[in-house]
């Protein structure tokens, strides 16, 4: 309001300036959580983690997978093969005069199109499948041949970077969504999207988004059973972070989840069963439900936001920064007033 002087901008205005302006306004989260934290409200005696999986701007049924993909390609291929043929052989004057007589007619352009759309999602998942054996670190040649995606991975052909994810309703095309929340005000501390469906390779670079966005690190740490890895709990341990992590599904009517079967004695993962079991309902993983949890609540059910706008990783992760900066300046307006 104050940058459009109280003037009222049509919608596709605000969304051009959001595309255009994407990656300032990502800049932003990090000004606004200084200010939050220069106001009394970042404490980071306590902060939870926690993960979501949010619609791409993208169908399921979009996507086709790698056993699939050399068929179609095949088939494809060869009926627009067939296509040009008939049109080499067909008599150049019934296309009329306002034309050259080259050009294709839509349904096989549209094939075409198709066609290329395969071939270039063939080839990510081929790069992906070839990327880590290319990267061992050591000597020896990379494999040849290099080694093939399996059957079942899949690409999407209108959001190639997003990913399908099991959510609450099923699968779904979709990014996940991270939060580190404080527990003082709910207030944001460090957030990212990526097309990662586990929880578990997140938590490092969270704790680590918190020094660097605040300048100190938190005390406690709680997450659910997603983000329970000998690596995590060594991580928070190197950063001095006292961790309440659960180790398995929670059980109905017990304060913290525990259980994990094949738990070898003497592990990280063994240690932390004892801690959240000794604690019982006291412990400090009571904290994670409300602390985390509300705000994924408050921007999916009250702010009604359910599914990305924008397509790619990149664009996506500058739309999640913006809908973070937006909790972090509610939480910081009362006490501006």
């Amino acid at each position: 309001m104050a940058v459009t002087a109280m003037a009222q901008p049509d919608f596709r205005t605000i969304s051009d300036f959001r595309k255009r302006h994407l990656a300032a306004l990502s800049d932003l989260f990090t000004q606004v959580l200084q200010l939050c934290a220069a106001a009394g409200l970042v404490k980071l005696g306590h902060v939870a983690l926690d993960g979501t999986k949010i619609k791409a701007n993208a169908s399921k049924h979009k996507a086709m997978s790698y056993g699939r993909m050399a068929p179609a390609e095949a088939a494809l291929a060869a009926e627009v093969a067939g296509w040009l043929a008939r049109a080499d052989a067909a008599d150049d004057a019934a296309v009329g005069a306002a034309r050259r007589g080259d050009e294709l007619p839509d349904w096989v352009v549209d094939k075409q199109r198709r066609l290329e759309k395969i071939r270039a999602a063939k080839a990510a998942l081929e790069a992906e499948a070839a990327a880590p054996a290319a990267a061992g670190g050591n000597d020896e040649p990379p494999p040849d041949p290099p080694p093939t995606p399996p059957a079942k991975a899949q690409r999407n052909f209108t959001d190639p970077e997003s990913r399908i994810m099991k959510g609450p309703d099923g699968f779904v095309q979709a990014y996940n969504a991270q939060l580190a929340v404080d527990a003082t005000h709910q207030v944001i501390v460090a957030q990212d999207v990526t097309n990662q469906a586990a929880d578990a390779p997140h938590l490092p670079a969270l704790v680590a988004q918190i020094k660097t966005n605040t300048g100190r690190q938190a005390a406690e740490l709680s997450a659910d059973a997603g983000y329970c890895s000998e690596a995590n709990l060594r991580e928070t341990q190197q950063r001095h972070i006292r961790a309440y992590i659960a180790t398995g599904r929670q059980p109905h009517g017990e304060a913290a989840a525990t259980g994990r079967r094949g738990t070898r004695p003497g592990t990280r993962v063994a240690a932390m069963q004892r801690k959240l079991r000794q604690g019982g309902r006291r412990s400090r993983y009571r904290l994670r439900k409300q602390t985390v949890e509300p705000v994924f609540g408050l921007i999916k059910q009250a702010r009604g936001f359910r599914q990305f706008l924008l397509r790619g990783l990149a664009k996506v992760r500058g739309e999640w920064s913006l809908l973070c900066l937006a909790h972090n300046l509610l939480k910081l307006a009362p006490v501006a007033a």
